[in-house]
């Protein structure tokens, strides 16, 4: 991260920096004025953090399937209460900012990727929730090993 002072990280008990890994769950927010980003790791959502009105949170949580542990992440576009409009605004800015929001989850955990290495080359796939079809799409945004190698990625991995 390039200012890591910025990323405020929060466990939720019993989560710890070490475990659970099947179902372990991300909520990151932010603040517009301070420009601090919130990370809370726990084995449940932290609805409580988020702006339910403007709904620009990034959540993701571990899941093992098939044999293999992937992160899949979401963000919420539109349920229909925002016009097309400001629907592709928010999905561009979504895409504009996940890489950094990634890369927070990731900075935010990293003794968690001490104890389970193999994990930093798990794919990581985003989910843009959207009542638009050209904005509800799974996109895959590369592995953990990719944000801690990475300071600037700016698109998604293709």
């Amino acid at each position: 991260m390039s200012n890591p002072s910025n990323l405020i990280t929060t466990f939720l008990p019993p989560a710890t920096a070490f475990r659970p890994v099947e179902g372990r769950k991300y909520t990151l927010t932010h603040s517009d004025t301070s420009g601090q980003l919130f990370l809370t790791i726990g084995s449940e959502y932290n609805y409580g953090s988020t702006n339910q009105s403007f709904r620009d949170e990034v959540m993701a949580e571990w899941v093992h399937q098939l044999g293999e542990y992937s992160l899949l992440g979401r963000v919420y576009v539109s349920g229909g209460e925002f016009d097309k409009n400001y629907s592709k605004i928010r999905f561009a800015i979504f895409q504009k900012e996940l890489n950094l929001a990634l890369q927070a989850m990731v900075f935010g955990d990293q003794a968690f990727y001490t104890n389970f290495p193999w994990l930093l080359d798990a794919p990581i796939y985003i989910r843009f929730e959207s009542v638009y079809p050209e904005f509800n799409q799974v996109l895959y945004y590369g592995t953990p090993r990719n944000f801690l190698l990475s300071n600037n990625m700016k698109e998604p991995i293709q």
